[in-house]
């Protein structure tokens, strides 16, 4: 799904085009709206969006002020504009995609379409650029970023980040020291298998643990790894043994 936000200093253009996302079942999600250009600033440096829909003519500050005015540009743009001569000449040269007022909905649906392949596109190369980065320096493991496919988006995540991870069916919770969680859909014996060389212990059917987070191990219960935020991580009785060899192994 691509997150969008749309800036028009007329609300009804933001509900129209609200509308016809929703009337054709376009693959977006409006997550910020703005009427004038510094709320929408504001908006965009708050929401992060994959897609801006940005009126052109605005009073006071106009659309090319709102794009001046940030340091980067994360995200795709449509221009959408009632004056067919508002500095689309320069939008034209840019190959950058625009909707001019009333919005065809046919055109509607191709820019979006092409969006969404540029966005593919985006991720396929940092897909490809932390392969390379993982090729080349396979031994600095302290840099080395994990891909974390979660239905909104693939983050990419220092190994070192990673608290524990806990399993939920087919699907595996990823608990990070920003305090951010991250649910991705495949089964937690694949991540044992890729973090195994990353100091990451097996410790229950459930759950994978990043040993430098692991503060001691409590006997009770059957036994615990108490982590240093006073996570309580279950051992099971297979892994008992494993985990005691594996905690001894990093202490030497």
């Amino acid at each position: 799904m691509i997150r969008a936000v749309i800036i028009d200093d007329e609300k009804n253009n933001i509900d129209n085009i609200v509308g016809l996302l929703e009337k054709h079942g376009l693959p977006v999600t409006i997550v910020g709206t703005a009427t004038s250009a510094e709320e929408g600033i504001s908006t965009i440096t708050a929401t992060a969006p994959d897609l801006l829909f940005l009126d052109i003519q605005m009073p006071e500050k106009n659309g090319f002020d709102v794009l001046k005015a940030l340091p980067h540009y994360q995200f795709e743009v449509i221009f959408v504009t009632a004056f067919d001569q508002y500095g689309i000449q320069a939008v034209k040269f840019s190959a950058i995609d625009y909707l001019l007022k009333p919005i065809d909905p046919e055109e509607l649906k191709v820019a979006i379409r092409k969006t969404a392949s540029k966005l593919q596109q985006k991720k396929q190369n940092h897909q490809l650029e932390n392969l390379m980065n993982l090729i080349r320096d396979k031994d600095a493991r302290k840099e080395h970023k994990l891909a974390l496919a979660s239905t909104k988006e693939i983050r990419f995540v220092n190994t070192e980040e990673i608290i524990r991870c806990e399993s939920s069916n087919a699907y595996t919770q990823f608990f990070l020291t920003d305090g951010n969680n991250i649910l991705v859909s495949k089964p937690i014996f694949e991540y044992e298998e890729l973090l195994a060389d990353y100091e990451f212990i097996r410790c229950h059917q459930s759950h994978l643990v990043n040993t430098k987070f692991v503060k001691s191990l409590l006997k009770e219960d059957g036994g615990y790894l108490l982590l240093n935020d006073n996570t309580r991580v279950p051992i099971s009785r297979a892994k008992k043994e494993l985990v005691l060899k594996a905690l001894n192994t990093l202490k030497k």
